[in-house]
């Protein structure tokens, strides 16, 4: 029999190390301190146990990336800079005593990491560290746009840091130049890190003051990163899996800079690593590194409903059914060297920290081998996120239905920015509700919306939905599907609920679907218009 342990059973033992037992109830090394995930993905933070093995991993694998891009953009180390927005989030003690901390958090403090910030990064430590948010996004751009010809690299970890930024350069640009042309920071101002990096840092120059001005004053943001930065010569961001939705936005500001996606990670293991940073978002595949922790796959195909999709995982027409083989147990996982081409699988982990066949619940396809390592391609979450009746949407088929709907948007100047769902069972029968923000891309005055484009929408993405679904509409067992339009700038507020509750804002994913009644009342609060599916979908 294979045995799979879920992350509810492991968590259970992780919570009785953090609250004092001995670690040598799972582990034969000592906790050195917990990585904690951002909760945005499941629903709730992990804590995971992190030992002295663990930390060696960490600049092997940060030495093959700095190789990867030395390979695609030359040496990147010779007196240029990185304008990467990170932010530290701060760390709590456990009643054992140790720390619990984001990933991201454990790296800023590292002393070699930070070494290389301050040699190689635009931002001062002093902002990554600062815990209000504004303030330290204020600082690391105020530090990037009066260095503007020695950013080579604009990015962040995620693409929800970046698009942060810049709609914060979008709201403050007047006086960011205010402050650039007088020498002076803005009052508001308090944090003592920021305040003393942003004044040892500013001096006044009216002329580079007024060059900000120019491009910021246009009537479209388009194309602002390269004009802003004209060395650069990428964006860096994970842009796949659920952060896919951010791409149209991102090649809109990217002024035609290659988006990289170098790495795919989560809290469990540093997994995989794209060896091709320039190949298009739609076509990222990462290659397993697979001295970093032990890697099993599960065969997944349509012969059950666990993925209840038809899953398209670029941007291309194409759709195949991918679903779990069976979730009989006596399935037997197989190793990395004997998956084949084309075939698709649900990825299994068992750590240095003694996650043992843990499933991450990422469905992945591969597309092609690195000598004898398989590269995959990260098709989506199969965790189900949506359900009514018998109908089960996981988040690939979300963001499947979401790419076949915000298609009639391009003709119209419109960019979709954010949206995330929720299941509405208040009614009888309930439906899908699906929360956007959009953005227009001429301007940033309030858009007009034609209903009959709205509600094909709705429609579009009733129709890609997968049968059962489709099945449950056709008998009313589940109501026409919802498209709410939020007031623009609803969705960072969402992001700081979550950024509030404990999740770094480095590491921070807009949930496909949220679940909480704070969370829905924050995008219910501005809801400008609603827009329902007009038909039956075939």
């Amino acid at each position: 029999m294979c045995l799979l342990l879920p992350m509810k059973i492991l968590s259970l033992t992780f919570d009785r190390i953090a609250n004092g037992e001995p670690s040598n109830i799972l582990l034969a090394e000592s906790v050195l301190e917990f990585f904690g995930s951002s909760g945005t993905s499941g629903g709730q933070p992990k804590l995971i146990p992190v030992t002295a093995e663990t930390l060696k991993l960490l600049p092997i694998s940060s030495a093959l990336l700095t190789a990867v891009m030395k390979k695609h953009f030359g040496n990147l180390d010779q007196a240029v800079k990185s304008q990467e927005f990170q932010f530290a989030k701060e760390e709590t003690e456990t009643p054992c005593g140790l720390k619990a901390r984001a990933a991201t958090t454990s790296m800023y403090k590292n002393n070699d990491y930070r070494n290389i910030i301050s040699k190689h990064h635009t931002s001062p430590i002093e902002a990554i560290f600062c815990s209000d948010t504004n303030q330290s996004m204020y600082c690391q751009l105020l530090a990037d746009l009066i260095q503007p010809d020695e950013v080579v690299m604009v990015g962040s970890q995620f693409a929800t840091a970046l698009l942060r930024a810049i709609k914060f350069l979008e709201g403050y640009w007047k006086e960011l130049c205010s402050n650039i042309r007088s020498g002076q920071i803005s009052d508001w101002i308090t944090d003592s890190g920021c305040k003393n990096a942003a004044s040892s840092i500013m001096k006044p120059n009216p002329q580079l003051a007024d060059s900000i001005h120019k491009i910021c004053s246009c009537e479209s943001s388009e194309g602002i990163i390269k004009k802003l930065w004209p060395n650069a010569k990428f964006i860096r961001a994970i842009t796949t899996g659920v952060m896919s939705q951010y791409v149209e936005t991102l090649e809109f500001y990217s002024g035609g800079l290659p988006l990289v996606s170098n790495t795919y990670v989560c809290s469990e293991a540093f997994c995989r690593i794209n060896l091709e940073p320039l190949s298009g978002p739609s076509y990222v595949s990462y290659t397993f590194l697979p001295t970093t922790a032990y890697f099993e796959c599960l065969p997944v195909n349509n012969n059950s409903l666990s993925l209840s999709q038809e899953v398209q995982f670029n941007y291309a027409s194409q759709h195949e059914p991918v679903e779990k083989k069976s979730n009989n147990e006596n399935i037997e996982p197989i190793d990395l060297v004997h998956v084949k081409l084309g075939q698709y699988y649900e990825l299994l982990v068992t750590s240095y920290a003694r996650l043992y066949r843990y499933k991450v619940g990422d469905v992945l396809k591969v597309t092609g081998f690195h000598n004898n390592t398989p590269q995959f391609q990260f098709v989506g979450s199969q965790n189900v996120i949506l359900s009514i009746d018998t109908d089960k949407t996981s988040e690939a088929d979300l963001l499947n239905a979401v790419r076949e709907a915000k298609t009639l948007l391009d003709p119209l100047g419109f960019i979709l920015t954010g949206f995330t769902s929720y299941a509405d069972t208040c009614s009888i029968p309930g439906h899908y509700v699906l929360f956007w923000e959009l953005k227009a891309k001429q301007g940033n005055d309030s858009i007009e919306l034609d209903p009959k484009i709205m509600e094909e929408c709705c429609y579009r993405m009733e129709e890609a939905l997968y049968y059962i679904y489709r099945s449950c509409r056709k008998r009313n067992a589940i109501a026409a599907l919802e498209i709410r339009v939020v007031k623009q700038g609803r969705f960072d507020t969402l992001m700081d609920y979550y950024v509030s509750r404990g999740v770094s804002t480095s590491q921070y994913k807009t949930p496909s679907c949220i679940k909480s009644k704070e969370a829905i009342n924050i995008l219910e609060s501005k809801v400008i218009r609603k827009f329902f599916s007009p038909k039956i979908p075939m």
